[in-house]
């Protein structure tokens, strides 16, 4: 797999239009930062790290267990998320130029010296970094 990050949303993408109530995805360490970060921002209900199970050639890989959020009405909580930076094309902003997604009413996730973070939290701490996805 090229690029795991694009393949953890479109999991969450296709979870989500197929009304399913949890998702799981291989684990990292900055996808357990992003699937943190959505649960902050309250696009997902929570996510829970299973312990490793074995893998295709012997080896072991723990899941990330991704339970997602709906209204009301069952309308979706995540109606579009969008990979900005990937291996080909990294996307970097600096802490003066980090762009916001639909007018603010969205958000973008971005990694950056001090972790993982939403383009507001970079703002208020100064500092910029990779824009890795954009979520509304």
């Amino acid at each position: 797999m090229t690029d795991p990050i694009a393949d953890m949303l479109s999991r969450i993408r296709n979870a989500t239009s197929s009304r399913h109530q949890r998702v799981d995805v291989p684990a990292s360490k900055l996808k357990a930062g992003i699937a943190r970060t959505l649960r902050n921002e309250g696009f997902i209900q929570g996510y829970k790290v299973l312990d490793a199970k074995p893998g295709v050639n012997g080896g072991t890989q723990k899941t990330i267990r991704i339970f997602l959020k709906y209204g009301l009405r069952g309308e979706r909580v995540i109606v579009g998320i969008h990979r900005v930076s990937r291996p080909g094309r990294r996307v970097y902003f600096r802490r003066d130029t980090v762009p916001k997604v639909l007018a603010g009413l969205g958000t973008n996730i971005l990694t950056t010296s001090r972790g993982v973070m939403t383009g507001r939290e970079a703002i208020r701490a100064g500092i910029g970094g990779e824009v890795l996805c954009n979520v509304w």
